[in-house]
C-alpha cells in the first residue's frame, strides 16, 4: 500500500491504528478460515461514528479497500482480510442502552449478541434472534448478514428486529435511518437495504432494536430416531401442524462429536435427534407438546424426553449449540448454509448424503430444521489437499442441490466471499446487474468489502489455484 497510513493515524485517537505484523495476522481470518484470506496492511479499531467517517473518507481518497469487521465470527468469509487493505474493526463500539417503555435497545455494532439479550432480560424483555454463535458474534455482524438462529422458525431473523440504524457510506457520509418507532413507512425502505448487505454498501455504527416481552415459560422435547430420513419426515409433519419456537436437528456424526466433547449422555446409537421447544402460554403449551410428542412417535422416534424445567431445557439445547465446536475437533471444516422450503427438506438431506458418498467426504448435518435451513458441515483432514479439493466440490454441489429444490445458497450466514461465485445461479444475472448498480451508486470507488456478494470469483476446488 502506498497510501499514507500515518495520515490516517494523525486524525484518529491514539492506539487506534495497528500496523504490527503479529497483530495484523490476528485479523487475517474470520471463522470461515478461508485459505485465500489476505493480511491487511493496517487495522483500525474505531471507537465512534466519527472514527469510521475518517477512515472511509481517507480510504475513498486513496482508493484503499476496507473490510468492516465485528467479532470475526463470519462463516462465509465476509470479514476475512484483503492484501493491501484496511480492516475496520468495530469491536470497541459496545454500548447498550435499553428503553423499557418503548421496548427498544440502542446498541453499538461491536456489542456481543448475548450481552444485548442479557441487557434486555434485566428489564423483563427479550431480544429473540439467537444464532448458535450468540456468545461470540457481534450485533453489527448479525445485522450485516441478517443472521438468524434457533428461534427463527417462530420469531424471524435480525431484520425483523432492526428499527433503526446509523450507517456510514463509502465517502464518509453518516445516515440515520428509521428509529424507535414501531410503524414508519416514510420514504424508501433504505433501512432494509443495509440489513444483510454484508458491509458492501456502508458500515453500521449504531442499531436500534425492537424488544419483546419475555416469554413466560417453555417446554423442551428431545426425540431420538433410528433413521435420519424419519427425523426429517417428522419435521415436515410437525411444521404442518404446530409452530414451535425452536425445531433443531442433529445427525449421528454431530451427536457423537458433541458427546465426545461434552459427555452429556447423548444417545450415540441414534441416527438423528430432534430438539423442539414450545413457548405457547398456559394449557395450550401442554396440548402443543403432546401433539409434538404424538407426531414424533408416529414417525418412529425410539425415545422421547420432555422437560418444562428452564435450566434443564437450556442444558438439552446446549448440545445443539455445541455442534460446531465439537465438529471442529474432527478436522478442517467447510460449513455450508443452505435452505429449502420445508417440504423439500427430505430431498435435500438425501442429496447431501449422496454428495458425501460421491466425493468421499464426511458431511455432518445440523439444521434449524423448522424453517428448512440446513448446515451441512464438510469435515476433511487438515493439510490433505486432495481431501480439501473433494470437500470444495461437495460444497458447491450442495448449493446446486438447494437451488434445484427451490431453495437458497445461504439461509443466515451471508454470501461473503466463499459463496459469491454461486449467487448468480440462484438469483439470475439481471438481479446481479441491479445489485451492482446499487453498489456503484453508494460505493463508486468499490472500496467497501470488495469480493463480497458480487465477486464472480473462482469455483476451483484447488484453494491454491
Amino acid at each position: 500500500m502506498t497510501a499514507p497510513i500515518g495520515e490516517l493515524a494523525d486524525v484518529l485517537p491514539g492506539g487506534s491504528v495497528l500496523v504490527d505484523p503479529d497483530l495484523l495476522a490476528t485479523y487475517r481470518y474470520d471463522s470461515a478460515r478461508d485459505p485465500r484470506a489476505g493480511t491487511p496492511t493496517a487495522v483500525v479499531r474505531a471507537t465512534c461514528t466519527s472514527d469510521v467517517q475518517q477512515v472511509l473518507k481517507w480510504a475513498s481518497e486513496h482508493g484503499v479497500p476496507v473490510v468492516p469487521r465485528g467479532a470475526g465470527s463470519s462463516l462465509s468469509g465476509g470479514a476475512s482480510g484483503i492484501n493491501g487493505g484496511v480492516t475496520l474493526s468495530l469491536e470497541r463500539m459496545r454500548d447498550i442502552t435499553v428503553d423499557p417503555v418503548n421496548r427498544v435497545a440502542v446498541v453499538g455494532p461491536g456489542a456481543i449478541t448475548a450481552d444485548v439479550k442479557s441487557a434486555a432480560a434485566e428489564h423483563g424483555l427479550w431480544y429473540p434472534p439467537d444464532p448458535s454463535s450468540v456468545e461470540m458474534s457481534s450485533i453489527g455482524g448479525n445485522a450485516a448478514t441478517n443472521a438468524g438462529g434457533l428461534c427463527c422458525v417462530k420469531y424471524g431473523v435480525t431484520s425483523d428486529y432492526v428499527l433503526g440504524m446509523e450507517v456510514v457510506l463509502a465517502d464518509g457520509t453518516a445516515l440515520r435511518l428509521g428509529g424507535p418507532r414501531l410503524k414508519d413507512v416514510a420514504g424508501l425502505a433504505l433501512l432494509k437495504l443495509f440489513v444483510g448487505s454484508e458491509g458492501t454498501l456502508g458500515v453500521i455504527t449504531e442499531l436500534t432494536l425492537r424488544l419483546l416481552p419475555r416469554p413466560a415459560g417453555a417446554a423442551t422435547l428431545v426425540a431420538s430416531f433410528s433413521s435420519l430420513d424419519a427425523a426429517v419426515q417428522a419435521v415436515v409433519g410437525l411444521t404442518a401442524r404446530v409452530r414451535p419456537s425452536m425445531l433443531e436437528l442433529m445427525d449421528r456424526v454431530s451427536i457423537n462429536a458433541v458427546e465426545d466433547m461434552t459427555r452429556m449422555g447423548l444417545d450415540r446409537a441414534a441416527e438423528a435427534l430432534l430438539m423442539v421447544r414450545t413457548d405457547t402460554p398456559g394449557e395450550s403449551a401442554v396440548e402443543e407438546i403432546a401433539l409434538i410428542h404424538e407426531v414424533c412417535g408416529r414417525h418412529g422416534a425410539s425415545e422421547i424426553y420432555t422437560s418444562t424445567d428452564p435450566d434443564e431445557g437450556e442444558a438439552l439445547l446446549a448440545a445443539r449449540r455445541a455442534a460446531l465446536p465439537a465438529l471442529e475437533t474432527l478436522g478442517s471444516l467447510l460449513i455450508d448454509d443452505v435452505g429449502v422450503p420445508v417440504p423439500a427438506l427430505p430431498s435435500l438431506v438425501r442429496r447431501i448424503q449422496a454428495t458425501a458418498a460421491r466425493h468421499d467426504v464426511l458431511i455432518a448435518v445440523v439444521a434449524h430444521a423448522g424453517d428448512g435451513n440446513v448446515h451441512p458441515v464438510i469435515v476433511y483432514p487438515s493439510g490433505d489437499c486432495d481431501a480439501e479439493a473433494r470437500a470444495r466440490r461437495a460444497f458447491g454441489d450442495i448449493m446446486g442441490a438447494a437451488i434445484e429444490l427451490g431453495g437458497t445458497i445461504t439461509g443466515e450466514h451471508g454470501v461473503g466471499r466463499l459463496k459469491a461465485p454461486w449467487l448468480a445461479d440462484q438469483v439470475g444475472r439481471d438481479v446481479i446487474t441491479a445489485t451492482a448498480r446499487i453498489k456503484d451508486a453508494l460505493d463508486p470507488c468499490g472500496i467497501l468489502n470488495p469480493g463480497v456478494i458480487l465477486e464472480t470469483g473462482d469455483r476451483s476446488p484447488d484453494p491454491g489455484s
